[in-house]
C-alpha cells in the first residue's frame, strides 16, 4: 500500500497541529519557537500553504521531534509484527522495534544451549534480556547461570557467552545493540 502525496502532506499538517496542542502551545507561541509568523505557521496547518524544508526543519525542531518522524508513513502494513523461524538454531524472533542503533526483539528459544565452549561467541558491545517464561541457561565465559522467569541479566559480549532453554522453551525480551543484533537476530550462514 502507498500514500500518496497529498494524503501524506495533510498528514504532516495533521502531525504539527497535534503536537503544538498535545504541548499546550498557541500558533503564537509555536510561531515563536521556530521563527515564523503565527499566520504562516496557521495557513501551513490549514494547508493553505506549502512547506518549504527550512519551515518543516525549524517545526521540527521546536516540537521536539525529527524531519523523520514528521514525514514517516502511515501504511498499515507497518503496525504487523510477524515472526521469523530459524529452525536450525531453535529460535523465533519478533523485532519489536525499528529504529537502527539498538534492538528490542521478543525471542522464543526451543533448542538447549551448546555444549562446547567452540560455540561460545564474542562481540563488541553488551546484551541485556529478561526471561518472560521458561529458564534460560546462559554461558557465559566458564559460567552455566540459569535466568528464570522474571530475571534478567546484562553482560559484556566480550566474554565469550551463548544461550540456550532449559527444560523447555524460553521466551526472552532481549535489547541488542548493531553487534548484539547481527551476532543474535541474523540467521547464520
Amino acid at each position: 500500500m502507498t500514500q500518496d502525496d497529498g494524503e501524506l502532506d495533510a498528514l504532516v499538517r495533521m502531525r504539527i497541529r497535534s503536537l503544538r496542542v498535545a504541548m499546550g502551545w498557541s500558533l503564537d507561541e509555536l510561531a515563536a519557537r521556530c521563527y515564523l509568523s503565527p499566520s504562516t505557521l496557521s495557513r501551513i496547518e490549514t494547508g493553505h500553504r506549502r512547506i518549504g524544508l527550512d519551515q518543516l526543519t525549524s517545526i521540527a525542531r521546536a516540537l521536539g521531534t525529527t524531519l523523520d518522524q514528521l514525514v514517516e508513513s502511515a501504511a498499515a502494513d507497518d503496525v504487523v509484527i510477524r515472526p521469523r523461524h530459524d529452525a536450525e538454531r531453535g529460535v523465533t524472533m519478533w523485532m519489536l522495534n525499528r529504529e537502527p542503533g539498538v534492538t528490542v526483539a521478543k525471542m522464543r528459544i526451543t533448542r538447549p544451549a551448546p555444549a562446547g565452549a567452540a560455540d561460545l561467541k564474542v562481540h563488541p558491545g553488551r546484551d541485556w534480556f529478561t526471561v518472560l517464561s521458561g529458564t534460560l541457561v546462559l554461558l557465559l565465559g566458564d559460567r552455566r547461570i540459569l535466568v528464570e522467569t522474571g530475571q534478567a541479566a546484562e553482560f559484556s559480549t566480550m566474554i565469550p557467552h551463548a544461550f540456550g532453554a532449559h527444560d523447555g522453551p524460553a521466551e526472552i525480551l532481549g535489547i541488542f545493540d548493531h553487534n548484539g543484533e547481527r551476532t543474535h537476530l541474523r540467521p547464520h550462514d
